[in-house]
């Protein structure tokens, strides 16, 4: 860690409510991969709602590393007794274990709770404790006796720290708009970027939407109301329990996201003939650029994550107009470079997300295990790497020579 490898105190804690909530932000601030969904009001929130705890099969633990009193190095741990909420799938490796008779449950999982966005996980002021807090947690889950420790979404700092700890990558595919530099100056020129069917097929979608008589609203922080909150809520709860599953997150999570965290979230709500009928909610996170203004407009490094999504009533096309058309549109007003569309999903690619892979980190306790699990993610890997290949020939930006 530095000339003095013991000038420092690692700590184990049971709740956000004992980290200092300033340290770890600025903790958080320096990394390169910080999202807010890794800010302690939002992991404080979590565990203060109810939405995650150990009813849930999600037992916190918080490690910090200090120096002097001040926190240099700092992760969110939970301990596991299932594998939901996580979109990084491992059931088949649970199942093994089972079959032999040993105890996959609990697990010890370094994520933030039902979010598949790549960020820091590993936070550190240096290269070094990153490694270091990789080292530590798999000392711990020795000591602990469980079976495994997974990093999901990982930053590069993170795998480049839980190699050097000994853990095995794992990867996967997402779909991550990109704006153009210095960006668009409007959808239609974002539009021309595209080949042809897709140019086509977008307008379409947004024609139907349009000729539905659904027009959207946008609020962004504070100027998100309580009744846009509550109605957000009525449209998340019910996809859910239209996919036969109860929310993950509850009415007074996102409560305190409006009191704590207003300046994260940006809502768009459909309507049609004055009355709500959709709505997607969007995070963002906010980065003023070092670049030179153009024109004298303030430039924003800024990313917008896809996040949650609900309708009362059925309209051809609204999922696409409501989570990417609408964002999109945004994210070129205001110079954002980045729009995240989630977990999976081809259906993406033909809207302009383009693939771009996303990494986890793993530890098995078990030696035989550890190695068929390596086995398996170096040939799951070369699939991916195929499935990547295959996706980026069918790119729907334009092909200058031929479009």
């Amino acid at each position: 860690m530095s000339s003095d490898a013991n000038d420092y105190v690692i700590r184990v804690l049971d709740t956000a409510a004992e980290v200092d909530a300033g340290q770890w932000d600025e903790l958080l601030a320096s990394q390169i991969g910080a999202t807010p969904f890794m800010r302690h009001a939002y992991l404080a929130a979590l565990e203060a709602s109810g939405s995650i705890g150990p009813t849930k099969g999600w037992t916190i633990r918080f490690f910090l590393i200090e120096r002097d009193q001040q926190l240099v190095g700092a992760c969110a741990l939970y301990l596991k007794d299932h594998s939901q909420g996580e979109y990084v799938f491992d059931w088949a490796w649970a199942r093994a274990y089972a079959e032999h008779g040993l105890a996959y449950y609990p697990k010890a999982l370094v994520a933030v709770p039902f979010t598949p966005v790549p960020g820091s996980r590993l936070l550190a002021k240096s290269d070094a404790i990153r490694t270091r807090l990789a080292l530590s947690l798999i000392e711990w889950c020795k000591r602990e006796k469980l079976s495994s420790l997974h990093l999901l979404f990982t930053s590069p700092e993170d795998q480049l720290a839980c190699v050097q700890a000994g853990m095995m990558l794992r990867h996967t595919v997402q779909f991550h708009w990109n704006n153009s530099s210095p960006g668009y100056a409007d959808f239609d020129s974002f539009l021309g970027t595209l080949s042809q069917d897709k140019r086509k097929k977008i307008r379409q979608e947004r024609r139907k939407v349009q000729d539905a008589g659904v027009v959207f609203r946008c609020s962004q922080g504070t100027a998100i109301t309580a009744e846009d909150w509550a109605f957000f809520y009525r449209c998340y709860e019910k996809t859910y329990w239209e996919h036969g599953n109860a929310p993950y997150l509850n009415r007074d999570f996102f409560q305190r996201m409006a009191k704590e965290m207003p300046d994260a979230w940006l809502l768009f709500v459909a309507e049609r003939e004055n009355v709500a009928i959709a709505s997607s909610l969007i995070a963002i996170h906010s980065i003023e650029s070092k670049a030179p203004a153009q024109n004298g407009a303030r430039k924003v490094d800024g990313v917008a994550y896809g996040r949650y999504w609900g309708a009362l009533e059925r309209v051809d096309c609204l999922h696409f107009e409501a989570c990417y058309y609408q964002p999109l549109s945004w994210c070129i007003e205001h110079g954002f470079q980045r729009f995240e569309g989630g977990a999976q999903g081809e259906h993406k690619l033909a809207r302009a997300l383009l693939p771009m892979k996303a990494s986890s980190a793993h530890w098995l306790a078990h030696p035989a295990f550890a190695e068929a699990v390596g086995r398996f993610l170096q040939q799951e890997d070369a699939g991916i790497g195929e499935y990547l290949e295959d996706l980026q020939q069918r790119s729907p930006l334009r092909k200058l020579q031929h479009d």
